[in-house]
């Protein structure tokens, strides 16, 4: 085998376009300098995760440079969002990321609740993080299920998927809606909790415990797995930092950071649970091993919060869930920016309110468009079939990076 296919292309150097490819502590691989080439891969690739389309620069099999072009999914949001009014928007916040479209929900009414600075029943605010954790989950079983046939693993999907369905089923019997939902309004929920859906929960728990486990048998400490990902695209934690990546993106870094401890909304402080960092147990922190590990630990502790929100809902509140909902919805002149955290990172929505029914300006700072930023600088001095890798342990949801 050519020494330019050696698995010794392990390298986290960030090295620019025309750089050599320096790998420290091992063989330097021969380049074969010839003409580059470019290749195409995508918009419509399964491995993109999306209409996502990558300029890859190539010397042989070795990524020289990759250039990630979007908006093939472009949705204008924020220019519908300022010819909407407040209520209206909702449904377009659930085509961003449409993967995790209760997050989305939840960022967007907690933003307009500051600038109406409105204060919801203590029981919409349980039942909005019930959901919100169970959205995390279902987020991160996508990514971890399409991670793993990215590397060259079929069977987790399946079981990712097996427990996604359980969470979608508890949705659609709230709400209606197994993935658009409309579901989080302005000062309350369209919908009571159904009354199935604790006790689903409570089931559900204790098969998403035994799926998890699972999981890391099957991918997560599978010895090939570990070849195929450690030490491949790593970010460097300043980098992250100073890149704005967020989420298991930067907590794979080591960074410990979280909104919902470090800035927190909601009741989120009522629970305890642990941040999820990277280690250098396997990989090295900050490579795509680390990122599934990551999520793989915030699977788990979203499990914590679920169980402690089932020991403290408040069952005899019967509250209208929509008691506190404004009948027309006109905020005060002025400007907001709240940020959440979903499960690719810090959501935020910048408002801005000139006293109508409809904002004046709206800006979305998506996590997914941050991290996807920093995909050249992880991907430079790797082989082909690891920018595969590379681009799915981001993460990435086209309908947020393009909005």
């Amino acid at each position: 085998m050519p020494e330019i296919l050696e698995r010794n292309i392990h390298s986290h150097s960030l090295l620019h376009a025309s750089a050599p490819v320096h790998l420290p502590d091992r063989v330097e691989p021969k380049r074969l300098h010839t003409e580059e080439m470019v290749l195409n891969i995508g918009p419509q690739h399964p491995s993109t995760h999306g209409v996502l389309r990558l300029e890859v620069v190539l010397d042989g099999e070795v990524v020289v440079d990759v250039i990630p072009h979007i908006g093939y999914l472009h949705r204008c949001f924020e220019k519908h969002a300022e010819n909407l009014t407040y209520p209206q928007v909702l449904p377009y916040v659930d085509r961003m990321d449409y993967i995790a479209a209760m997050s989305g929900e939840h960022g967007y009414v907690t933003a307009v609740e500051r600038l109406l600075y409105i204060e919801v029943p203590e029981k919409v605010e349980y039942i909005r993080v019930l959901f919100a954790e169970l959205q995390r989950i279902a987020s991160h079983l996508i990514a971890i299920g399409t991670f793993g046939m990215d590397s060259g693993a079929f069977t987790p999907f399946l079981y990712c998927f097996r427990d996604r369905e359980t969470i979608l089923e508890m949705f659609e019997k709230t709400c209606g809606a197994r993935f658009l939902y409309n579901y989080m309004w302005v000062g309350g929920l369209s919908h009571d909790l159904h009354p199935d859906v604790l006790p689903m929960c409570r089931d559900f728990l204790k098969k998403s415990r035994a799926t998890h486990q699972e999981i890391n048998d099957l991918l997560t400490f599978n010895h090939i797995f570990v070849e195929r990902t450690a030490g491949i695209g790593v970010l460097d934690r300043e980098v992250a930092i100073n890149g704005g990546a967020s989420g298991p993106m930067l907590r794979s870094c080591g960074v410990k950071w979280d909104i919902r401890k470090d800035d927190p909304y909601s009741i989120y402080d009522r629970f305890e649970w642990e941040v999820a960092i990277g280690s250098s147990d396997r990989g090295e922190p900050g490579d795509s091993f680390n990122r599934h590990w990551v999520r793989m630990q915030e699977w788990e502790q979203s499990l914590n919060i679920i169980e402690q929100i089932l020991e403290q809902f408040p069952r005899q509140d019967a509250t209208d869930v929509q008691s506190a909902i404004p009948k027309r919805l006109k905020p005060p002149e002025g400007e907001i920016y709240s940020r959440t955290e979903t499960p690719r990172g810090e959501l935020g929505y910048y408002i801005v309110s000139n006293g109508d029914v409809k904002p004046w300006r709206v800006k979305v700072r998506s996590p997914a468009f941050s991290n996807l930023s920093l995909l050249p600088l992880l991907s430079r001095g790797y082989l082909v079939a690891d920018l595969i890798v590379i681009l799915g342990s981001i993460d990435i949801v086209l309908g947020e990076v393009d909005r």
